[in-house]
């Protein structure tokens, strides 16, 4: 599954890319690049994230809904007999 990132969070890692060559590797880049270096990240590095993150989302849910009968059981009562 190819990873798709909305154009507001496009343009926001572009401009975090430049701003990282520009400030840490003292290189200038311009769009082109840093949309190379974007699709190469989204492309190699994306896949593992996001399997983690998948992952770490279905290990909390599992631990979460474990219990779910122990947290949300209700004795249940007839009311004939409790009179």
């Amino acid at each position: 599954m190819a990873i798709k990132i909305d154009q507001d969070a496009e343009k926001y890692l572009i401009s975090a890319i430049k701003r990282f060559f520009a400030e840490d590797l003292e290189e200038e880049i311009g769009d082109l690049k840093a949309m190379q270096v974007l699709d190469f990240c989204l492309k190699e590095i994306g896949p593992s994230i996001y399997n983690r993150a998948i992952a770490d989302a279905q290990a909390f849910i599992q631990e979460k809904t474990s219990d779910l009968s122990g947290v949300l059981y209700e004795v249940e009562r007839d009311f004939r007999k409790s009179q």
